[in-house]
């Protein structure tokens, strides 16, 4: 569905600072629901909280496939906005299911399964949006509501009952949530690390059907190739590449090493003088978050007790819905009033400073 929202956008006569609002206004929903949830998940576990928000994606992509105005459009991500903690959960999940020894194995592992997705979804919904806009959306709540039962019966609790009962009674307060876990001193620089890299890279997913059309031409279908080829650069970065590299690097020089990637891969699409640069160009990026995502993630997971991952990875999340609230807006007001180019040398910026903030982290350990 990734690449085919912006085209929702245009089907009823919307323009790439709507698309990108689409998306801010799911990641709003995201800032409110996401620390709760996390930390729901720590007191209840995880297996009841993540199916309730498997659930409500399916419904939320059977409406978007419904959808006949904007405002459908905008209900049907508020609502997967408000249930859509899966990957964060996911995370947490491993967190439970780890050792400090395999964390960040594990968490790489998690970008493998979003890469596959990343992957053959958008392969599949360029298929099938030769058919009408609604059947991606309708097969993707199939899968969304396939996947909820696969759950339901056959995916084991993590959280023991003895963990549970240590975690914090949670706070329905999404501000008090991430203010218990950004005054944690030991993560705060990796913290704001993680939000410069993910507000570099938050505009570019809605923007780049976008980019791609206007500067190269291409169509939807050419987009969803696209995405395809990138799901096989992250699997590769993260089913492979850090595996081998992490036992005899770390997850700091990966974690620097990522970010570096990621400033020089946005700057190079920035400036792609053909279409067929953005290949190598997206594979550097590949590089730098398959190496800094599970590095940043595991460094901050290691740091706090195990009973509170979740509020953790909830705060983690709360982050991220911030960089996906401004990241898209940013990147259409930018691409609108500046240059196509403009959201991607941003980026590169962003991820400079990221590296720098990082550095200055790991030095002052």
């Amino acid at each position: 569905m990734l690449p085919l929202l912006p085209f929702y956008v245009q089907a009823q006569a919307g323009g790439a600072a709507i698309a990108g609002g689409l998306m801010s206004v799911y990641s709003a929903v995201q800032l409110v629901s996401g620390p709760v949830l996390g930390a729901l998940s720590d007191r209840y576990g995880r297996k009841p909280i993540l199916l309730m928000c498997l659930f409500g994606t399916s419904f939320a992509y059977l409406l978007l496939g419904l959808a006949n105005s904007l405002f459908v459009i905008f209900l049907a991500v508020f609502i997967d906005g408000l249930t859509g903690s899966n990957l964060t959960l996911a995370h947490a999940y491993i967190a439970d299911s780890t050792t400090p020894e395999t964390r960040s194995r594990g968490m790489s592992l998690a970008g493998v399964a979003f890469g596959l997705g990343l992957m053959t979804g958008p392969a599949l919904g360029g298929l099938l949006s030769g058919y009408g806009l609604s059947v991606p959306a309708f097969t993707a709540s199939f899968l969304a509501f396939a996947n909820t039962a696969f759950g339901l019966f056959f995916l084991p609790e993590s959280l023991p009952l003895e963990r549970r009962a240590a975690a914090i009674a949670p706070v329905f307060s999404w501000a008090a949530q991430f203010k218990s876990v950004f005054l944690r001193a030991n993560i705060q620089k990796f913290l704001a690390a993680l939000f410069l890299l993910n507000l570099a890279f938050a505009g570019l997913q809605t923007n780049f059907p976008l980019y791609s059309n206007q500067r190269f031409g291409w169509t939807p279908a050419q987009n969803s190739y696209f995405y395809l080829y990138v799901g096989v650069c992250g699997i590769f970065v993260q089913g492979y590449l850090f595996g081998r590299l992490q036992p005899r690097l770390g997850e700091r020089f990966l974690a620097l090493l990522g970010l570096a990637c990621m400033a020089a891969g946005l700057a190079a699409m920035a400036f792609a003088p053909v279409a067929w640069t953005l290949f190598p160009a997206v594979a550097v990026v590949a590089l730098g978050t398959g190496f800094s995502i599970p590095s940043l993630t595991a460094l901050l997971s290691l740091r706090v007790p195990d009973h509170e991952q979740g509020r953790l990875l909830g705060g983690t999340q709360t982050l991220l819905s911030l960089t996906n609230i401004f990241g898209p807006t940013l990147a259409g007001v930018t691409f609108e009033l500046i240059a196509f180019s403009a959201p991607y040398w941003l980026g590169s910026v962003l991820a400079i400073a990221a590296f720098s903030i990082a550095y200055v982290g790991f030095a002052s350990d």
